[in-house]
């Protein structure tokens, strides 16, 4: 069945077109934190209609998180597992996803609609980002869709239902592996989110505690993943243990003044 005949049939009005992949198109979509049900409708209807299923997995990993998140929509769909090389190397990491690139624009040449999953927003400290980087000299802009999906500080601030910011208050995100640069943010912003927190947790707990800020610090291990989440509200009353690569932490500084405008 020629798709882009059926997929005329099944969408009545524009406003609903970018919810059905296309032929020959490339979807970078965010599943959000882990949940299923976390997932966009956007992001449900893409995975159901693709032809292809791109599922990133770490090297040090036995299973791809998001491959998990999208399960529910799957039926028929070809999955390609994805590993992706866990380093700082730059070049490495390129070359990677240049090769991948090239796959996914031959698909699509073919006439498929391709759909790389990946686990929070594909913007968010996401290897989507890698691979549309690469994608951008092989396919035409047309052809290339981002689907933003709730991150993984998203859902740790809705675990204890503190607001992220307000007013003319600042929120900082960065990753939590340059303990220099986390030092700084501390005086540069009212909320502060740190990703990949567990991989230093012992100098980053000492951090706070020099700043006096562990009570002001929460995090979320393995959020969205059922049994293995683990929520800290305080991280004054916790006693350290090791944990997942996926741990996010949320640090509330205080709240910025708001400056009336002047008539």
């Amino acid at each position: 069945m020629n798709r882009d005949i059926r997929f005329a049939k099944e969408r009545p009005s524009q406003q609903s077109a970018e919810s059905f992949a296309l032929a020959g198109h490339f979807y970078a979509v965010g599943v959000g934190p882990g949940d299923s049900d976390l997932l966009t409708l956007r992001a449900a209807r893409l995975i159901e209609s693709a032809d292809v299923i791109l599922a990133p997995q770490s090297q040090k990993s036995t299973h791809s998180l998001a491959l998990n998140a999208a399960k529910p929509f799957l039926s028929g769909q070809e999955l390609v597992v994805t590993r992706y090389p866990m380093q700082r190397d730059s070049s490495a990491t390129q070359a990677h996803w240049r090769k991948i690139a090239e796959d996914v624009a031959r698909r699509c040449s073919d006439g498929q609609a391709v759909v790389q999953i990946t686990l929070g927003d594909p913007l968010v400290f996401a290897t989507s980002s890698c691979l549309t980087e690469a994608l951008a000299d092989k396919l035409n802009p047309e052809q290339i869709h981002l689907v933003p999906g709730i991150s993984a500080f998203q859902l740790v601030a809705s675990c204890f239902q503190r607001p992220l910011a307000l007013q003319e208050d600042r929120l900082l995100i960065m990753s939590a592996t340059d303990l220099e640069a986390v030092e700084q943010a501390l005086d540069q912003c009212e909320t502060l989110v740190l990703f990949k927190a567990a991989g230093n947790l012992p100098a980053l707990l000492e951090l706070l505690r020099k700043h006096d800020l562990l009570q002001r610090a929460s995090l979320v291990s393995a959020g969205g993943q059922g049994k293995q989440e683990l929520q800290i509200a305080d991280l004054s009353r916790w006693e350290p243990n090791e944990l997942g690569y996926m741990t996010t932490m949320i640090i509330h500084l205080g709240q910025r003044p708001w400056q009336e405008q002047s008539s």
